[in-house]
């Protein structure tokens, strides 16, 4: 009986975590869904992902859900009379061919009235609702700190 070199296998199991925490469904692909860690007593907690469209028809992003929380809303910023404001968007678009990021300072979805505070290192689920691809469920890991863009590129 052969015994695996353990580089090999140390790289197989990693391969095999960094692929299991991006999803597809159809031509929608969802990469690296991360929220931040906050303390128990915030009202509020955000998730951010990038969404990637393999094919040649648009789709949108017409909300999400989460069992931990009492609402969940789609967000971005915008520049409103000099100022950053965070507003609630009805859906998100997805076009085909393309790629749209959801990252602090940018879209993101907000989860309120939180039943449960998810800790570093813990994930929570969170379903996407698209007009197109259906409902996609994920699981979004929660971080002591954002992602670099590398480690939330790396494919």
């Amino acid at each position: 009986m052969k015994l695996f070199n353990p580089l090999v296998l140390t790289s197989l199991l990693l391969g095999s975590l960094a692929s299991a925490h991006d999803y597809t469904r159809g031509d929608l692909h969802i990469e690296h869904p991360w929220s931040r860690e906050l303390p128990e007593v915030a009202p509020s907690l955000a998730a951010y992902f990038t969404l990637e469209n393999l094919g040649s028809s648009d789709d949108q992003l017409l909300g999400a859900s989460s069992p931990i929380a009492g609402r969940v809303e789609l967000h971005e910023h915008v520049h409103v009379e000099g100022r950053m404001k965070m507003q609630a968007v009805s859906q998100v678009a997805v076009p085909a061919s393309g790629r749209v990021e959801f990252r602090p300072m940018t879209y993101h979805v907000m989860l309120f009235d939180l039943k449960q505070h998810p800790k570093s290192d813990e994930v929570f689920p969170l379903t996407l609702h698209f007009a197109r691809a259906g409902d996609v469920a994920i699981e979004v890991t929660v971080q002591k700190e954002a992602p670099s863009r590398s480690q939330n590129h790396a494919h």
